[in-house]
Order: C-alpha cells, then structure tokens, then sequence
C-alpha cells in the first residue's frame, strides 16, 4: 500500500455515497488487497476519496461517459481545462448540449459536454434538469473546478479504466488478493442511470457471482426485505442516514453494508 492524497468526486452524482463514503472506505482500509477494483465507479465517490493505494485499481462503469471523462482527465487534463475555459453557467448553453449526440464530438468534446452537464444537473441526475439555487452561486465555477479537477487527475495516476459489465469485470478482476467495493443502483431505482443499464435480476446475480469469488468484496445498498433474503448468506452492517430534503427538513434513510468477511477496522 502506498499513501497517496485523496480527491474530491469531480460532478454530482446520484447515490454519490457523500453521507456514507467515510464508514466504507475505513472498512476498505482495514483490508490488505494487492488489487482494488469498483465495478460501478460512477463519479468516484469512494474510489476519489481513499488515502491507500495498492499495486492495481481498477475503476469500471457501464456508463461509457464516465469512462471517457476518468480516461480524459487521467492523460489530457490540461487539453480538458482549454476547452472548458471558457464556458459558463447558463441553461440556455445546459440545453443546448443536452441535445447533442456525444457520438458526433471527440473524446475530448464528449468529456467536457459529461462534466458540464453533471455539474449543473440537479442532484447529478443523468439527463435531469438545470440546477439553480437562490441562496448559492451558479453550480458550475471553473474558478471552483480547477483544483477538483487537478487533485483528482493527480489521484487517477497508474488507475485503469474499464468500460464493462459488473459482472464481467468481477470475473475478470478476481483474485485471492482482490477487494471489490460494489455501489449498484438501489433496489427500487435500477432506472435511475439509464433505461437498459440495468434490472432487478441482476441482484439474484449478484449473490450468485460474490458467492463464488476468491476475493472479498463490500457493497452498499438500500435496506429492503428482498436485498436481506438474496443475501443472506453475507455479513450484514446497519446503518442509518439522515438526508436533508429540499424544504428544509430531513429523512433518515435505512442502509446496508454487505461483505464476504468480518473487516478489521481500524488496521491503518
């Protein structure tokens, strides 16, 4: 394991794990794992946040925007904050670019558009609205944005990118030295990051496939009756959130922290 600074998640993002990415990634920590792999990064709530890095990490989504943005800001952030140099908060400019085919632009042009659009999006939502607040700046800073973007191009250093199923790169990635963090869509919101993506099936899969690996594995989901019988042949860790809502109040919300083994929290 080497020491390395930890960075900020560059863009909203749905289930961002702001609240709860502190208890999983001290129970990350406290596991010695050779290979560190998510395979569903998403803006890299956890994977940015981590303070150890082993000889391999390995950040995965199926999202092929997500990739390309981790894979632009690894190797041409300097191109990446040029193109952006320039651009401002507006919605009329949030519209415009939520039409455009990101396949008609380059790798560079697509990353941009990703980033531009998550940061002003409302909750980080993929494909939802333009973002405004009375009471606080514009939600897109380029003046804010730089360091992000340079702490986490600095922490993306030797990471590899994959743009694969979740179960592909389980299998492909396994190991007896292995540590998969699994963030997927909650039960009930399998929608929520594209129509297709992903479906309710996946989580009888999901408990099938962890079952089989060499490695060990944590996961974060919501806390359902169905989630505890699919995986009930796991370790289970409660824990309880509380969200503060638009108007002012908050939810506490019921969370489940899933592993293969029992962590030592606490070893680093």
């Amino acid at each position: 394991m080497k020491k390395v600074s930890p960075a900020a998640p560059v863009a909203p993002w749905l289930g961002g794990k702001k609240a709860l990415s502190a208890k999983i990634i001290e129970r990350i920590e406290a596991v010695d794992h050779a290979t560190y792999a998510e395979p569903f990064v998403g803006m890299g709530g956890v994977f940015l946040r981590r303070k150890w890095q082993p000889k391999l990490e390995v950040a995965n989504d199926f999202n092929g925007e997500v990739t390309n943005l981790f894979r632009i800001l690894q190797r041409h952030y300097p191109q990446l904050m040029d193109v952006m140099r320039f651009q401002i908060a507006s919605r009329r400019e949030f519209e415009r670019l939520r039409q455009v085919d990101p396949v008609t632009l380059t790798d560079l042009e697509r990353a941009a558009r990703f980033l531009y659009l998550q940061r002003q999006a409302f909750g980080g939502k993929l494909g939802g609205v333009f973002g405004v607040a009375s009471d606080r700046g514009p939600r897109f800073s380029l003046s804010r944005l730089e360091p992000i973007l340079e702490a986490a191009h600095e922490r993306l250093e030797n990471v590899v990118f994959e743009n694969l199923d979740w179960a592909d790169l389980v299998t492909r990635y396994d190991s007896p030295n292995c540590l998969f963090y699994l963030d997927p869509p909650y039960w009930g919101g399998e929608n929520d990051y594209g129509k297709g993506l992903f479906d309710r099936s996946q989580f009888q899969k999901m408990a099938d496939t962890l079952g089989r690996i060499k490695g060990k594995f944590i996961l974060s989901i919501n806390d359902w009756p169905e989630i505890r019988d699919l995986f009930a042949a796991f370790r289970f860790e409660e824990v309880s959130l509380t969200y503060t809502v638009a108007a002012g109040g908050a939810t506490v919300a019921a969370e489940l922290i899933i592993s293969n083994f029992e962590p030592r929290v606490g070893l680093f």
